[in-house]
């Protein structure tokens, strides 16, 4: 949804203009395919982190174009709500000290990012869902000036026909209603890139749906919406049912929802593009003046824009994407999984915890979609968002007898995939200084059972415990986390609780 969309009237006929010019798009991609036209192997990565404005009180700040205005870096733009931003760093190689520098880029990125807020007294706050928010917080006024913003939720709107309703049944229960997509603006991420290959973009892809529950497992960072502690993961949910354009009765007639986790293993990246046009409606007709299979009869490379405006707008938790870079197009694989936060550190633990996972089950000689069914992995991303580092998931059996088996989430990353994220990191040529530091933390996660959504859950707690009010523990465990986030030591170190008042004189 990063596109330049310039909102106006559409009308009937754009939408078949629109599917027609898709179908196009699809032919070309399949040309482009057929021809090996694609990039060679690079092993490039990038990531984009979205973020949340906060003034000193932990309390949302609609700020987001004046701080935009004082950063003036291309690398931060708007995201849905006025108190989002996102910052995007350049892809990088996978290999050497790749993680420390793009470390060092963050720390650097942020910190000037966090200092120009101040000056609106307002600040940086790296986290899955902002404990502090309201139901008040997340309507449509609040939505960032952006034509693409207004014409999504007015489709998304039109689309559903009524209300959108949220229903999160978790430690506690939300019920509400929405009229707008805002909610989903609550949901903050870090979205982690991998180029790849034709040939080896499906079992890349495959990979990444079987890893997305031990990722959640450990990386869990959301557990509170509108004052309600959920689930421990709570933006899929959340991100699913707010941008939900089925009423009722086409979600009891088995449509699927544009926010979605699929429901097969895929054979090539064709697939999913071809599913994308084939089940979901477009939302956004606004056709472009490229004609793509002449581009292509004149030998160039079309930018395919109707494929890629509709790609953005089906929420795949592992997404397809066409892009070209240097007159040659490329894929890549979108991991959309992990909430934001709470530590550079630990965003980039997660980040080399993914690429060398996906690594190594990618070449697997019997790899894990074969021994796993999907449906098994789409129930383990469910168990993984409600329960967190306590989750228990089914993973193939080790050794000759097959089949699946249930088993702890810290015993599985712990014993099975961090090994295997080891072995990918190094088939990478990532340094073991690296490796070692990062999949690090992620050990030391399951050896305390410890991440974000346990220290905001345990540190709300706490707070209730000394007599607070829920929204002033709330407001406080806020407080508390973007100052433990600054400070930079991962969470799994984080002390439970707030400081202790120091005594007046």
């Amino acid at each position: 949804m990063g596109e330049k969309v310039v909102a106006g009237r559409i009308d009937l006929s754009d939408r078949q203009l629109y599917r027609d010019k898709l179908r196009r798009c699809l032919t070309g991609l399949e040309r482009l395919l057929a021809e090996k036209r694609f990039d060679r192997p690079r092993n490039l990565m990038g990531l984009e982190i979205e973020l949340n404005l906060a003034g000193a009180d932990g309390m949302p700040k609609m700020l987001n174009a004046q701080v935009l205005e004082r950063i003036a870096s291309r690398d931060f733009q708007t995201e849905l709500a006025m108190f989002n931003l996102e910052v995007n760093i350049a892809p990088h190689p996978l290999g050497g000290r790749v993680f420390d520098r793009l470390a060092e880029e963050l720390r650097t990125s942020l910190a000037y990012a966090d200092r120009k807020a101040g000056e609106l007294d307002a600040g940086i706050v790296m986290i899955g869902i902002l404990p502090t928010l309201d139901r008040d917080d997340l309507v449509s006024t609040n939505l960032s000036a952006v034509d693409r913003y207004a014409l999504l939720n007015d489709q998304i709107v039109a689309a559903r026909g009524e209300d959108f309703a949220l229903d999160i049944d978790g430690v506690e229960r939300l019920t509400c209603t929405s009229k707008s997509i805002a909610p989903e603006a609550a949901c903050t991420s870090v979205q982690l890139h991998l180029q790849v290959t034709p040939g080896r973009f499906a079992d890349v892809w495959n990979a990444a749906q079987a890893v997305t529950a031990a990722q959640i497992a450990v990386g869990a960072n959301s557990p509170f919406l509108f004052g309600r502690e959920l689930w421990r993961e709570s933006r899929p949910p959340l991100f699913q049912q707010s941008t939900d354009t089925r009423p009722p009765e086409l979600q009891a007639q088995g449509v699927r929802p544009r926010t979605w986790f699929g429901e097969r293993w895929i054979s090539s990246a064709h697939e999913l593009f071809e599913e994308n046009l084939r089940f979901f409606p477009a939302l956004l007709p606004i056709c472009d003046d490229e004609e793509p299979l002449d581009v292509l009869d004149a030998g160039g490379i079309p930018e395919l824009h109707e494929l890629v405006l509709h790609n953005g707008t089906v929420y795949r938790w592992n997404r397809p994407v066409y892009g070209i870079a240097d007159g040659v197009p490329h894929l890549r694989v979108e991991n959309r999984v992990l909430p934001a936060g709470p530590t550079i550190t630990d965003v980039i633990a997660n980040a080399a915890f993914y690429y060398g996972l996906v690594r190594a089950l990618a070449e697997e000689s019997r790899p894990v979609w074969t021994r796993l069914p999907f449906e098994a992995a789409a129930a383990n991303f469910d168990a993984a968002c409600k329960h967190g580092i306590e989750a228990r998931l089914q993973w193939p059996r080790r050794g000759r007898y097959g089949g699946t088996a249930e088993v702890d989430a810290v015993t599985l990353v712990r014993d099975e995939l961090l090994p295997l994220a080891a072995a990918g990191l190094d088939a990478w040529g990532v340094e073991p200084a690296d490796r070692d530091l990062y999949l690090g933390v992620v050990e030391e996660r399951c050896r305390r059972r410890a991440n974000g959504a346990t220290w905001q859950a345990a540190t709300f707690h706490r707070a209730l415990e000394t007599g607070m009010t829920r929204d002033a523990a709330l407001a406080a465990t806020t407080r508390r986390y973007r100052e433990l986030s600054l400070a930079g030591e991962p969470v799994h170190a984080w002390p439970v609780g707030l400081p202790e008042p120091v005594p007046a004189g």
